[in-house]
């Protein structure tokens, strides 16, 4: 049942952008690589302990790769340490100060995250793409809507895709010209339309991979919400290789809300996929409250799967022929467990939980034996 859900159904097929590959450390970035999902900390980078604390966070959520600002010398003095307790890549996030870009490349960086046209002189950026090549760093040209140069704003009026599209574009030569490329670009705005028009245009303009986000979406609900249709829009139509979503919360929601989007086109999957219905008078058991419970329990599995959890025999034996482990509410205080896609056998509403837990982490164990038997006959 957790097969490639887009076998034989070629409605959904996405079809991504040709791109060229890049490495942002141990992780492949465009090409064929898997779509990426990062985050950033929220920590005071100079706090090496607590920075370390919240990556561990992030590396148990999934995130393949964390973005950590590094704003003054404190903080790339730490970034060192920071480096080397992290199990991801590591992007330095640098702002102005071209030192903190060498910096960040000589402590453990991956990546910089870096305008070349606002740290100076070309001495200057020629220093920092000299530090990104000596270390292996590669580079990522963030341009933001909130922060566009002031030629450009005097020139279109006010921030618009255009506008973006020729910054990212202005910084994108700056590194062609010192013979770099291993890079990628980001053109993120606030607004969703200004987003997703601009990205559009900057597939059509140049072939690097393409980092994904609407900057600044807003608080959890809200920032899920626009961040979904910004990137999922932009990734249903093949464009994009790595992402973040922006909320004014908890950096693990990001990582979480990221592969949700993930999950819900077909191009990545990660945990236990649970199909859920709203619930009504039908409803044989507490679905709302059944779900959270399930969530939080099998938060700790990351191997790919299906469950359905439907309240009445209305949707629920449909659902659970889809699934890898189903529970459909009945009568009588007791419904019927499906795996998968047949009816199994029947459980009390009382035990539900525990059962239902019990029979996807077996799944999930099965599994991974049958993947590490297919890894061992390939070798």
């Amino acid at each position: 049942m957790s097969q490639d859900p887009n076998h034989h159904r070629p409605w959904r097929a996405i079809h991504r952008r040709p791109t060229r590959k890049i490495r942002v450390g141990s992780v492949e970035v465009g090409g064929d690589a898997p779509i990426t999902v990062q985050s950033m900390t929220n920590t005071l980078t100079a706090d090496a302990a607590a920075t370390i604390d919240q990556i561990r966070q992030l590396e148990e959520a999934g995130a393949d790769i964390v973005r950590v600002s590094c704003p003054d010398e404190d903080s790339t003095a730490a970034f060192r340490q920071i480096a080397k307790a992290a199990k991801v890549p590591l992007v330095a996030d640098i702002h102005f100060h071209y030192r903190r870009g060498i910096e960040a490349a000589q402590a453990g960086a991956a990546c910089l995250r870096i305008n070349p046209g606002n740290i100076g002189s070309p001495d200057r950026v020629r220093e920092v793409i000299q530090a990104a090549r000596d270390h292996g760093c590669s580079m990522r040209i963030g341009v933001n809507a909130g922060s566009l140069e002031r030629e450009l704003l005097e020139r279109y009026g006010e921030p618009c895709p255009e506008a973006m599209v020729e910054s990212a574009l202005a910084h994108a030569r700056i590194l062609q010209d010192h013979d770099f490329h291993e890079f990628k670009i980001s053109v993120k705005a606030s607004d969703a339309f200004m987003t997703v028009a601009a990205y559009q245009m900057l597939a059509e303009a140049i072939d690097c991979p393409l980092h994904l986000g609407v900057t600044e979406a807003g608080a959890t609900r809200t920032g899920t919400v626009k961040s979904s249709i910004g990137i999922g829009s932009l990734l249903w139509a093949g464009i994009g290789d790595t992402i973040r979503v922006s909320l004014a919360a908890d950096p693990v929601e990001e990582v979480k809300v990221g592969f949700d989007i993930l999950k819900s086109l077909g191009l990545r999957h990660r945990g236990v996929n649970i199909i859920a219905c709203p619930s009504c008078a039908r409803q044989g058991f507490n679905v709302i409250e059944t779900v959270a419970e399930l969530e939080k329990r099998l938060a700790h599995i990351s191997t790919p799967m299906s469950l359905s959890i439907i309240g009445c025999v209305v949707n629920g034996p449909g659902e659970a022929l889809m699934t890898d482990v189903g529970f459909t509410g009945g009568g009588k205080g007791s419904g019927m467990v499906y795996l998968a896609g047949r009816p199994n056998h029947k459980q009390d509403n009382a035990g539900m939980v525990d059962h239902i837990v019990q029979l996807v982490e077996a799944k999930a164990a099965e599994i991974e034996a049958a993947r590490q038997g297919e890894l061992a006959a390939a070798e």
